[in-house]
């Protein structure tokens, strides 16, 4: 076992020119060695310390992905304080809690006006560090006297760390809870290391080493799979070309990379935008990448359920392949791309399998904040599409009685930090996932079910629904409301309108039944507009963008309610299923 400062110090000391880039909308990228990413991080540690941030300490991070969250990241690690990554969309009611909670002494955001709000709405936070602008609290600033420090101690930061046991804290990551209350994953050295080691060797196993390979990172660096596969990838001598969502298509073509993790939902839009696409063009593309996306599809299913395809679906496929999805990779800059790795959140199987027929296999894994994160994962020699792949070295997987999948291993985390109440360990030390699921005769893993109501969109951003609907509540004209969105891009409010209210706000006359009023397109957008303004100070992917109104009252004689008035959830669900397909519907265009 080791610390993330030994690591660090051994890993970044070795020569490679470009093991770090960016462009962030420039022309060309930008690299940074690992000895400049090195020098950066230790002039850091040196001014964290000259800031009175002792060892153990927290300090927050909140930035899109850039090469400087990296540098301040293992600048915080090298001075032995504890990170604590936050999303930058994240509300600023949720950062005072975290940021109180954690007691952070120091916090690290993007911009200076970021910074200044972060001030005004956080007053748990003493001093922000901003990447961008200047002035005494810029990271240039910042960075300069830790430089001066640092050339003054010869760039010895052996005893900046306080030398850190394996097991003390590393890394504190919220993450949201049932209640709307974000919970501290207490995550140490080596839950995070021992991940990053075992699961890279796992998925490596037969492939290509990664010396110098590209790898493209899109996924936020305050996501735990983003976070802990920069250290897996630097451990192997990848180079890390670091980009944002809304660069990601550009970037994409400029660095050609090797593999690129996503989220089920950029696989979504993929296929949306190549479908779209041809059905804008018209003509012959119309209708021929239409019919190749359907032969991808049926291809990859022969040959994985079957182990072939018959020869007329050969046949299409090579010529599908020649026509649409060799143009296809080169356009979109995945023309040297091995393998996707696909996690954070379910992946349809039709999917996967229309990437793998285009000759882009997707590896699907699983895991959680809580375990570092890697639990399981589809290696490129051995996918089945539909599972999420079979447990690493290390990992023990088992299910218990009602299904829920359980957890041991060194990635799991020590617990949740503050937490009133019992820890989700099992008497022998399994973590409680709060996931259903089963395994098959072969060890694949499938998730089937969420014992947990906390909903995870397509995207893989965690939303605890009590804490919208709360939000919603807010408003007279809301009698019940009810938010999901597990699996899908964005959470949907089943909203009960309250009818009294309603009918005066509107002029609606009591002869007009709930039913009627539900239905009319004039309640409906004037609800929408309602509940998006209740809404509005949420993070954005906590935000209502449609709702759907529900005819009746939800009630105990009805089976909707327990005794203790609380939503059934699954039940609604079942109920009102084609009211919920309805609000994520496309919208048809006004005539």
């Amino acid at each position: 076992m080791t610390t993330l400062p030994a690591f660090l110090v051994e890993i970044l000391s070795r020569t490679r020119e470009h093991a770090f880039a960016e462009r962030r909308g420039a022309p060309e990228w930008r690299f940074t060695s690992a000895a400049r990413m090195l020098e950066r991080a230790t002039a850091i540690a040196f001014a964290l310390r000259e800031a009175g941030v002792a060892p153990g300490d927290r300090v927050g991070l909140m930035s899109e992905n850039r090469v400087d969250w990296i540098a301040a990241d293992f600048g915080v690690a090298l001075a032995g304080a504890v990170v604590v990554p936050v999303f930058a969309t994240t509300a600023f009611d949720q950062l005072d809690f975290i940021f109180g909670d954690a007691e952070t002494k120091l916090v690290f955001a993007e911009t200076q006006a970021g910074a200044e709000r972060l001030r005004d709405h956080c007053p748990h936070v003493p001093r922000v560090i901003h990447f961008d602008g200047s002035g005494e609290d810029s990271l240039e600033a910042f960075e300069g006297r830790g430089a001066e420090l640092a050339a003054a101690h010869r760039g010895d930061v052996a005893e900046l760390s306080g030398n850190p046991d394996p097991s003390s804290l590393a890394v504190l990551m919220y993450t949201s809870g049932t209640t709307g209350l974000p919970k501290g994953v207490m995550l140490s050295h080596d839950n995070l290391l021992s991940n990053a080691k075992a699961a890279f060797a796992y998925g490596l196993e037969g492939e290509t080493p990664l010396d110098d390979a590209i790898v493209l990172c899109v996924l936020p660096f305050a996501h735990i799979y983003q976070y802990t596969s920069v250290l897996g990838n630097v451990l192997h001598n990848a180079n890390l070309y670091i980009t944002q969502p809304n660069y990601l298509l550009e970037d994409l073509k400029s660095s050609r990379p090797r593999t690129v993790a996503l989220v089920p939902r950029i696989f979504e839009r993929l296929i949306a935008a190549v479908y779209d696409g041809a059905k804008s063009a018209g003509g012959v593309k119309a209708t021929l990448v239409p019919w190749a996306l359907r032969v991808a599809r049926e291809y990859a299913t022969a040959v994985l359920d079957r182990g072939t395809a018959p020869a007329p679906l050969r046949l299409q496929h090579a010529i599908a392949d020649r026509l649409v999805y060799a143009k296809m990779r080169e356009r979109l800059g995945l023309d040297r791309l091995e393998y996707f790795v696909s996690g954070s959140a379910p992946l349809h199987r039709d999917i996967g399998l229309t990437f793998a027929g285009m000759g882009l296999p997707i590896c699907e894994g699983y895991g959680l904040t809580e375990t570092a994160p890697t639990v399981s994962f589809n290696k490129r020699s051995s996918l089945k599409y539909g599972s999420v792949g079979k447990p690493i070295p290390g990992v023990e997987v088992k299910i218990d009685d009602d299904g829920e999948i359980l957890v041991r291993g060194p990635n799991v985390m020590a617990g949740y930090y503050h937490l009133q109440g019992p820890q989700p360990f099992t008497r022998d030390g399994f973590l409680r996932t709060g996931d259903i699921g089963r395994i098959d005769s072969d060890g694949f893993l499938y998730i089937t079910d969420r014992k947990k109501e906390l909903i995870k969109t397509s995207g893989g951003k965690y939303v605890a629904p009590s804490r919208v609907e709360a939000a919603i509540r807010r408003s007279p004209l809301v009698g019940q409301c009810f938010v999901i969105g597990d699996g899908h891009p964005y959470p949907v409010a089943l909203i009960v309108p309250n009818w009294a209210a309603i009918r005066a706000e509107i002029g609606i006359a009591e002869t007009v039944s709930t039913a009627v009023i539900a239905a009319r397109h004039d309640v409906r957008e004037f609800m929408q507009r309602e509940v998006a303004a209740k809404t509005a100070d949420l993070a954005s992917f906590e935000q209502i963008r449609r709702i759907a109104l529900l005819p009746r009252d939800l009630t105990i004689e009805d089976g909707d309610l327990s005794p203790t008035m609380k939503i059934r959830r699954r039940v609604v669900e079942e109920k009102f299923a084609d009211v919920i397909e309805a609000a994520y519907a496309p919208a048809t265009p006004a005539r």
